[in-house]
């Protein structure tokens, strides 16, 4: 690589404001999106739903068992991704617990359309990582091993991500008695969520880092 074009991929680096911009933003539209589905009932994939389906079988918080299911998962990041993955990935963890506590002081969601939510706050949450791909950032166990697995073997991370959410919401639909409605428009929410990172997070399509 000439001095020219070490120049340029140099400036195609991602700053410290842009990073901290990009987990400031890929976390509300997370936190939103995830807001959304809980005022309409409904669950999600992911470590978030994992945490909650726990939640039922053993007498520990959600919050406490999302961050216990994630610790492994940010050693392997750690190993795979570098430390600056890390620090990013705890960082927008913290955000998001923040964020997700405090935002009833900002705004409250009264009443939304199941389908709506599912649609809406899915494709919200998959923007949300999206953004925090982008800059390397993961925020759950699934979305850091899918990173890990795409940059490993080239596996896209919204395929990894939907056989993961297929699997947890199958495992939660018995224990939480949920009906077919409800258990559809929860796929429905992890669908569009996966859907935003298939579509748009691939190699090759974005040269910034």
């Amino acid at each position: 690589m000439n001095v020219k074009q070490s120049a340029g991929a140099a400036s195609l680096r991602h700053t410290l404001f842009e990073d901290i911009y990009a987990v400031l933003t890929g976390c509300t539209l997370a936190v939103f999106g995830l807001l959304m589905l809980k005022a309409a009932g409904l669950v999600t994939g992911g470590m978030a739903g994992l945490a909650l389906l726990l939640s039922y079988l053993v007498p520990m918080s959600v919050g406490v068992l999302f961050a216990l299911l994630n610790i492994p998962f940010l050693g392997l990041g750690g190993r795979s991704m570098g430390k600056a993955f890390v620090v990013k990935a705890v960082a927008a963890n913290l955000l998001i617990m923040v964020l997700a506590i405090a935002a009833p002081l900002g705004f409250r969601i009264g009443e939304v359309n199941s389908l709506f939510a599912a649609l809406v706050g899915g494709t919200l949450i998959g923007v949300g990582l999206l953004l925090l791909a982008r800059h390397q950032v993961g925020i759950g166990g699934l979305g850091i091993l899918a990173l890990v697995l795409q940059k490993a073997f080239g596996w896209n991370a919204g395929r990894t991500m939907m056989v993961g959410d297929a699997l947890i919401l199958c495992a939660a639909a018995p224990v939480l008695n949920m009906g077919m409605q409800q258990f559809a428009y929860s796929v429905t929410s992890a669908i569009a969520t996966a859907g935003v990172l298939i579509v748009f997070h691939k190699p090759g399509r974005y040269t910034g880092h």
